[in-house]
């Protein structure tokens, strides 16, 4: 089994807004395959299964809010038994253009405080994440007004092709490794 995290806030105040394009990712991954997310009684997240290439993969999305995604995620891959490596977080960077992607198997969490709380209760760094170009912060406007706000209209398409292009991402990801996707998908 591969897991794959998207990271987000619940609730539809969050919905379409850059910081929550973790779970968009997720969301198109669901409907590729058609299936529903459920709510886990054990833990504190959501989460659906798919099948790529025979292979078991469960989409998760934590409901702790972004700061402390780690309280949900840590939990539930002890329970699994699934090890770091086999883990893809999925996160919003503002640092990259909108539609770029980036995939690294592992790093510093940056001032993403998702990231942090990962990093803090999985107890450590090296797990794969893919970073989604949401940026750039539009000159004079706070970082955390931008991520919290909604996408505008005009971005909309521009937004659901990163939704694809990270979708497909993620599922070379499962079925071909790390080191082909990101050779294939890092620009």
């Amino acid at each position: 089994m591969k897991v794959i995290v998207g990271l987000g806030n619940p609730g539809k105040a969050y919905d379409l807004t850059p910081h929550n394009i973790g779970f968009e990712l997720l969301d198109e991954l669901a409907a590729e395959d058609g299936v529903k997310f459920r709510r886990s009684w054990r833990f504190p997240l959501e989460s659906a299964s798919i099948r790529v290439r025979g292979e078991e993969v469960m989409l998760v999305k934590p409901l702790t809010f972004m700061n402390r995604s780690g309280d949900a995620v840590a939990p539930l891959l002890r329970k699994k038994g699934v090890g770091t490596d086999r883990l893809l977080v999925a996160v919003d960077d503002v640092a990259l253009p909108l539609g770029a992607l980036r995939l690294r198997g592992g790093g510093s969490a940056g001032s993403h405080n998702g990231l942090k709380s990962l990093i803090e209760r999985l107890g450590g760094q090296d797990f794969p994440r893919l970073r989604l170009g949401v940026g750039p912060v539009p000159e004079g406007q706070d970082r955390v007004a931008f991520v919290l706000g909604r996408f505008p209209a005009a971005l909309h398409d521009a937004v659901s092709d990163l939704r694809r292009k990270a979708a497909s991402a993620a599922l070379s990801w499962v079925s071909e490794g790390l080191e082909k996707t990101m050779n294939r998908f890092n620009g």
